[in-house]
């Protein structure tokens, strides 16, 4: 018995011997460590090529450069964070189908601990329980297509007191040339943020007798130092061992923010849970707030209380339903003002569908193909977000047959992959007719990964119904209701601009002339008088 235990315990010696003697000679994880994307040389001691992103240059066009030197994907060093970067649509494809649930995290950023509820935003939630959770009630009971149409008669209102409004500045301020001018910037981000606001807590901030400034002003302001601190790379986020120290003092900034977002949102938060129950009707409109205190009360998702959920909720969709679709139209208006061509066939098609005798009506928007076409060809060129908010890879995968490693983030130039010349002719031109012809079968909506402006995936923008009909709604309307010229004859270049949404510091003035029968635009007049 002795004699055959020593010649197992040799036996297995000698195999665990010559399994590891195998392992030392082909190392499966050092093979898979190894192979990985080209990487971007000239990175810097411990920032790596953060200084590279910080150029006169925005980001995507950075990048988009390198991908001419370095191929469709390749490796970048964000502090102690390694990066990959993925610049054509069948690279995309392929991370977003095959490997859709690896790259389905967000990483962790100092910005969404601080400002947005320790991650229990929706939009930055990792991935996980969760994640999940909060994704099927906002997506079934929030954004659905059920719930948009509900709230038709909110977008109607705000749009036409919007239009009334600038008709009646248009009569105290226009000249001899009949034109008046306008900052339209502001009058698009006051009529969304009003538009978005009454969706979401039933209140508009801006215009009317029972409007607070001072707290519509406070929640405008946080709102706007909340989306440009997104947009920092806090020291925290590239070299951890380094938060403490604060360079630039955004951390400081961050939690005063968020301190700003709190006191207004817990405020909205608790006038709904008093008026819950009182004087309302079963069938009476019910904004989101109202809608997430139905379904949430007393409970918690994956440990996170009701209340956190609902504000976090709220802000992710008051930050990014305003901004996303402020950006967007201006862009729009941007582009048709330098190409008139486009503005003129945009007028020719609202006259034949719906005249100049009325206004637009959210029915007509199916028949004004070319305005679509219109959009589609800004969100292409202009994305609101044109590297995708980044992710994070939970596992080991392969990728165009390079390995990453699990915890590599992943950027998605959307810009590069939309104006890539073997796809898209003559890519820079603008030019909404190709959506008519040799591209009109494509969407908008993840199924076309050569067109990704909301992104795509398990992770791509839930709200593009919510966002989309608010964008043609309000266009529709306002170049029905008006003419526009440009109020100087070079017009500003917005593409240098280093935002990231590429717009937040352009003002927008233009001229406007009413081009409809004047009784549109006088009815109801008294409504805000």
């Amino acid at each position: 018995m002795d004699f055959v235990l020593n010649y197992l315990n040799t036996t297995t010696i000698g195999l665990l011997s010559l399994i590891l003697f195998c392992l030392f000679l082909y190392n499966p994880f050092k093979k898979f460590k190894g192979k990985e994307a080209p990487r971007v040389a000239g990175a810097w001691p411990i920032l790596g090529h953060l200084p590279l992103l910080s150029g006169p240059n925005t980001p995507h066009r950075t990048l988009g450069a390198l991908a001419e030197k370095y191929g469709p994907i390749f490796t970048i060093q964000l502090g102690s964070k390694k990066a990959v970067v993925i610049n054509n649509w069948e690279i995309a494809k392929e991370c977003f189908t095959t490997n859709d649930t690896v790259v389905s995290s967000r990483p962790k950023h100092v910005a969404i601990e601080l400002m947005g509820y320790n991650h229990a935003m929706f939009g930055f939630a990792p991935y996980g329980p969760y994640w999940r959770e909060l994704r099927k009630i906002t997506i079934l009971e929030i954004l659905s297509p059920r719930r948009v149409e509900q709230l038709q008669h909110v977008r109607v209102s705000e749009v036409q007191t919007s239009i009334r409004e600038l008709y009646t500045l248009w009569c105290s301020q226009k000249g001899e040339s009949g034109y008046a001018s306008v900052e339209l910037k502001q009058w698009f981000s006051h009529l969304t943020f009003n538009m978005v606001l009454r969706m979401l807590v039933g209140k508009r901030y801006f215009g009317g007798e029972n409007v607070d400034d001072e707290k519509a002003q406070r929640c405008v302001r946080a709102v706007e130092e909340f989306m440009r601190l997104v947009g920092v790379f806090a020291v925290g986020d590239a070299i951890p061992w380094l938060r403490w120290l604060d360079f630039g003092g955004h951390e400081k900034a961050m939690k005063e923010t968020a301190k700003d977002l709190d006191s207004v949102l817990s405020e909205e938060l608790e006038e709904h849970r008093r008026k819950k129950g009182f004087d309302k009707k079963v069938d009476e409109f019910q904004d989101f707030m109202d809608v997430m205190i139905s379904i949430l009360d007393g409970r918690t998702i994956d440990g996170v209380d009701a209340d956190t959920v609902i504000k976090a909720t709220v802000l992710g969709m008051i930050a990014g339903g305003n901004d996303t679709t402020n950006t967007v139209i201006t862009w729009v208006i941007y582009s048709i003002l330098r190409n008139p061509l486009v503005l003129e066939k945009v007028k020719a098609e609202l006259d034949i569908h719906v005249g100049k005798e009325r206004l637009v009506s959210e029915d007509d928007i199916s028949k004004l193909k070319y305005l679509q076409a219109t959009v589609k060809e800004t969100l292409r060129l202009h994305p609101p977000a044109p590297l995708l908010p980044p992710r994070e890879f939970i596992e080991n995968c392969t990728l165009s047959g390079y390995n990453v490693e699990k915890g590599t983030r992943l950027f998605t130039n959307v810009w590069k992959i939309q104006t890539d010349s073997n796809v898209w002719e003559d890519p820079l031109a603008f030019k909404p007719e190709r959506f008519l012809t040799t591209h009109k079968d494509f969407d908008i909506r993840g199924h076309h990964f050569e067109l990704l402006p909301f992104g795509c995936g398990r992770r791509m923008c839930p709200g593009i119904s919510f966002s989309l009909q608010m964008v043609h709604f309000i266009l529709a309307t306002f170049l029905h209701s008006f003419k526009i010229l440009n109020s100087s004859a070079y017009p500003v270049d917005m593409t240098k601009t280093s935002q990231s949404a590429n717009t937040r510091a352009i003002s927008l003035d233009v001229l406007i002339k009413p081009r409809l029968s004047f009784t549109c635009y006088e009815n109801n007049l008294s409504h805000f008088h």
